[in-house]
Parts: structure tokens; sequence; C-alpha cells
């Protein structure tokens, strides 16, 4: 997400080191590049020039102070515009009970999907969902919106066969209110671009709906089209927020930043991928943090949180200090991190690894350790010693992989036990600053998800900070 955009503004900020005093001179080739950046990543024309003038405005003359660079005041600079840019604050839902929301954009755009995984977000808080599906032109709309309530507990209502939407729309909110729903999402039709019975299609059902909150939900990557999109929809539909779909795919990311300066509307929601909890509550200095390389510790946390039992994070604390660390327990390790999301987006969240890639290999890599332990006895994960030749065959087979890949893991989780003994008493101290070393070097920790390759997920050798 937002590579390009953040590539291209580390290039040009480079150009200011070693400089003893922000200028005109000094920094018009810099801001230059920065506005070349801002529109390769589809920002509108508009909003990357007003952006410029305010970052000039707000540098121009500016002392460097001794403890700092040039670069890193202009990197200051230019986070607290983005952060003005994008909006102050959290922006956060109405908050009352009922609470109607209803969904608008166009086909395609991921407004079904993001019907669920906004139901699932407000469960947490205590709502009772209820999807109401009013896209009457595509059964298999309908058919996607009532797949979604069934496996993930909400309620459904749908008509088949029926074209009256503002007539589906008044009866379901009725039948949700009889099953106690406090959370009614209107999951409305798209198209495959905007026009004028739509438009109107979609005014008339706010008239019907009363809802408290209408989200716009646009797909980042249509670039400066989605802000048309976004402009055209508020004109006829006032808006409330916007939702930012497939953050997670080949997108420049400008969406992000012009949608907010064009139409005043809020961004409320991230979609960072497919599954239903695949959801981020949209806060401008993250996101900001995130274009500028800073990582995003905050919300690392926050998925943490929500995929490490804190129970269980004690007991594994526990182990480790004791090195009595098994296949069982590498195992769940593995899992709570899968549910946290894909690797690489989490490495882009820490400060600093902003452009450390985890490919496909990498996460195939993972999967593969995950097949040959899941091949293991229970017996056989708790207590490696006991894998002896044929014991090792028959698990190589299970996996689907060959003898050496396992021996290789064998190996790799024997010295990183080794490892954690080391870290024990009097030769911690020790032991750490050799770790340090290693690390200051980009030198090999042991690689438990490489297999031959690069680390698990890449982690084993992480570039020189």
């Amino acid at each position: 997400m937002l590579e390009t955009l953040s590539d291209r503004l580390g290039t040009a900020l480079r150009n200011l080191r070693g400089v003893g005093k922000l200028s005109e001179e000094n920094m018009a080739e810099s801001l230059q590049e920065v506005r070349k950046a801002l529109l390769a990543a589809d920002v509108h024309f508009r909003v990357a020039r007003d952006f410029i003038k305010r970052v000039e405005d707000a540098a121009r003359g500016q002392a460097v102070l001794q403890s700092v660079t040039p670069g890193q005041m202009i990197v200051k600079i230019i986070h607290d515009e983005l952060v003005d840019l994008l909006g102050e604050g959290s922006t956060h839902l109405v908050e009352k009970k009922p609470l109607r929301v209803m969904l608008i954009g166009l086909q395609g755009s991921g407004k079904t999907t993001f019907a669920g995984k906004l139901a699932l977000h407000l469960r947490k808080s205590g709502y009772r969902p209820a999807l109401i599906a009013l896209d009457v032109y595509r059964p298999a709309a309908i058919d996607q919106l009532e797949t979604i309530a069934r496996q993930n507990d909400f309620l459904f209502y749908g008509e088949r066969n029926v074209s009256d939407v503002n007539g589906i729309a008044k009866r379901g909110w009725e039948w949700a209110k009889k099953e106690a729903a406090d959370l009614i999402i209107f999951d409305t039709a798209g198209r495959l671009q905007i026009d004028e019975a739509m438009l109107k299609e979609a005014a008339k059902l706010k008239e019907t709906v009363l809802p408290d909150e209408t989200l716009l939900v646009g797909d980042a990557a249509l670039g400066q089209e989605a802000v048309n999109v976004a402009k055209s929809f508020h004109q006829t539909v006032p808006l409330t927020g916007i939702v930012l779909t497939k953050l997670d795919g080949d997108t420049r990311g400008g969406a992000a930043l012009s949608m907010k300066a064009i139409t005043g509307v809020p961004i409320k929601f991230l979609g960072t991928g497919e599954k239903v909890g695949d959801l981020e509550v949209f806060h401008p200095d993250r996101l900001a943090g995130r274009i500028l390389g800073m990582g995003d510790v905050v919300s690392l946390v926050e998925k943490a949180q929500d995929a490490v039992d804190e129970k269980e994070a004690a007991r594994m604390a526990e182990k480790l200090q004791r090195a009595d660390f098994n296949f069982e327990d590498f195992l769940s390790q593995m899992q709570a991190m899968k549910k946290m999301g894909p690797l690489g987006g989490l490495l882009k969240m820490m400060p600093g690894m902003n452009n450390v890639e985890i490919g496909d290999a990498e996460e195939k890599k993972m999967k593969r350790t995950e097949a040959l332990i899941l091949s293991m006895t229970p017996q056989e994960r708790r207590n490696p010693n006991i894998l002896n030749g044929s014991r090792r065959q028959r698990i190589a087979r299970g996996a689907g992989l060959e003898l050496r890949d396992l021996n290789a893991l064998i190996k790799q989780f024997s010295q990183m036990k080794k490892m954690m003994k080391m870290m024990r008493g009097s030769k911690a101290k020790k032991m750490m600053k050799r770790m340090g070393q290693m690390g200051g070097d980009g030198g090999n920790f042991p690689d438990l998800g490489g297999l031959g390759g690069g680390g698990l997920g890449g982690l084993g050798k992480l570039p020189r900070m």
C-alpha cells in the first residue's frame, strides 16, 4: 500500500541531508520531487499543488535544531500537513442504537464485503447486526450478502424477484426492529459507472431509509477517478463518510489523499484484504506515518491484541524464559501471526521496515513449515527428540515435502533452543550484545520458516537499521 508514494518521498527528502538551514533554494528541488511523487500516486493535481504550497509556507526560514537534520525537519512538516490533509483525529461512526448505515458506491467497489466487515467490527462493540440486501439487479449480490451473514451469524433480510427497492428497505427495517437488531446495514446496488438513474435511486432510498451514516465505498485503485465518483455521489446523496477498499492490492493510494480534500467528507475505514476481519478504523496520523516510512506501531499492537490471547501470551513468555519451547508452541505462534494478516503488511507497520518486501515465496515457506508441523503427531510436536528416521519420512510424505526440508527445520529449531538456553543466567548480557552485533551487520539468525530461504517470512535477515 502506498509504496510508490513512500519510495518517491524518501528519495526526494534525502536531497536535504547535510544542509544547515531550510531555504527556498535548497527546498525547491526536493519539493518539486515531492510534488511529482504525489501526482504519480494519483493525488489530484489541485490537492498536490495546495499541499506543496502549505509545506513551503510552514518550512520557509525555519532553522534546523542541532539535534535534527533538515531532512528530519521537513519530514515532520510534511507529516503534519499530511495529517491535516487527511483529517485531524480519529473518525468514528455515530454512537447510537439502533444505528442505520447505508452503503453506496460503484459495482465492484467492495460494498457487500464491507457490509460484513462493518457488521463484524461493530458486533465487538455490542451491536446486533442485520444485513439488508437492496441490490435487486444482481441476484449474485444478494446471495453473497446472505452467505456472509450465515457464515458470521448475522441477521439477513432479502427479497428475490422483487424490484421495488424502497419497499424492500421499508420491510427490511421493520423486520430488523422485530428481530431486536440495533445495527442495520443497507447494501445498495452499484453500477459500472455513475449514471443519473443510479444517483436518483440512491437519493430516493436515502429519504426512505433515513440513515444515520451514509458511507461511500470506493476502490482505492481507481486513483483520480475515485475522486470524481465521491464528488458526484456527495452532490446528490450527501455523504457522512468514505471507505477506501483494496488497499492491499496494486494501488498507488492517491485517492486517500484526495477524496477528503475535494469532498470535505472524512475517511472512516480502510479495507485491507478480502477476509471479513480485514478492516481498519481510519486514523490520519497513522496513515501519514506509514506514507513516510515511520510505521504504525499502534495499529500493529491493536492487531496483536485482537489475535493473541493474553493468558496464552503469558504462558508462552514463561516457556521462552525456561527455554522450554516445542513445535506445538511454534505452531500456535504461527497461527496467531496469520490472524493478524499478511506478514508483509505487518512489517510495513514497523518503523524503518517500509522498504522490506515480503513476497509470495516467503509466505509459501511459512505454509510449508506449518504443513510439516501439522504432519507431526501431538506427541512428536511436544517432544522432537523422538523424531527418528521412519517418523521423519512419514512426516515429510504427509506434508508433501522432501525429507531434507524437515531435517532443515529440525536443525534450525534446535539452534533456536540452544540460543534460548544461552540467554538464561549470567550469559544473557553477553548474548544480547552478540545478537545486537549480528543484527547490525545483517547476520543470520536461526531460520525457522526459511527451509533454505530467507528466514521466518524473511525476518532472519533484516536490513541494517
